[in-house]
């Protein structure tokens, strides 16, 4: 019986064909975003002045089902952006997650922070199509590729400009590192049975390599495990559901950065006052 992922790897490659068929590569490459500069995910969050989150929009999900599905992107990515966060990201599958490519075009049009296209990439054809929308960055799911095919995808990206998120759920999977890679994120869900463990990212971070920007992904749901994880050298905190559960997405983002702030103000001024 297939789990959750292959399932997903399966129906993409029928998709992707039928994609390929409507809208081929040459018609891709005439999209006017294959000439705009990209913005840096990987320096966004960094900046000192923002908490490195990275906003996503997700109507639903395989394993919960519909979270948002009447919410607008362009409320919700201007809600976020607003509200503090660094980046987004846009989810752009349709079968399992309810989005579209529309949907990131659309984040596009009113935001300029970098935007992340969120989707389960496992052909060159959807590394252009990424470009084509108006992405900045792509992910690449190590437990989805081979370490070629991975390679391959990220040079590509790198070739048109973009930057490259390689999502591992293991120490393992690290080995499929590749130079083309920008961003490391550690996804704390197991996308084979879909359980969550916030401490996948504390056992992977000593083996990530310091000069990368390091993500922690999925089932972040407490400032203070931002807080926590930020201690511990992470950089960015990709986070969906929390915010989308919410009848206003952008306001509940601007709540939790509100928080982050207020415990690290918290957490310096009793460091000020010991010392």
């Amino acid at each position: 019986m297939k789990n959750i992922l292959e399932k997903i790897v399966a129906y993409k490659k029928e998709e992707i064909q039928k994609r390929k068929e409507l809208y081929p590569t040459k018609l891709l490459e005439q999209s006017i975003y294959f000439e705009t500069p990209v913005v840096s995910l990987s320096q966004f969050i960094q900046r000192p002045d923002k908490q490195g989150i990275i906003a996503e929009f997700k109507r639903q999900s395989p394993s919960k089902g519909p979270i948002n599905p009447y919410a607008t992107v362009e409320e919700v990515s201007i809600g976020y952006m607003q509200g503090g966060a660094s980046a987004l990201s846009v989810l752009t599958d349709t079968h399992f997650f309810g989005g579209k490519n529309e949907d990131l075009t659309t984040a596009r049009k009113f935001n300029y922070a970098p935007i992340l296209n969120k989707n389960f990439v496992i052909d060159e054809y959807q590394v252009i199509e990424a470009k084509s929308i108006g992405a900045d960055a792509v992910l690449l799911i190590a437990e989805c590729l081979t370490a070629g095919e991975l390679q391959n995808l990220a040079q590509l990206a790198q070739q048109l400009g973009m930057e490259v998120l390689m999502e591992i759920h293991t120490a393992k999977q690290l080995s499929k590192l590749c130079p083309a890679v920008n961003l490391v994120g550690i996804n704390n869900r197991d996308l084979n049975s879909f359980e969550v463990n916030i401490e996948q990212s504390l056992e992977i971070a000593a083996l990530l390599p310091a000069h990368l920007p390091k993500i922690s992904e999925s089932g972040i749901n407490d400032p203070a495990t931002v807080v926590y994880l930020k201690k511990e050298g992470f950089d960015g905190f990709l986070i969906g559901e929390h915010f989308m559960q919410d009848a206003y997405p952008g306001r509940a983002c601007a709540e939790f950065i509100h928080q982050i702030e207020l415990l690290t103000a918290t957490a310096e001024s009793t460091v000020k006052t010991l010392v």
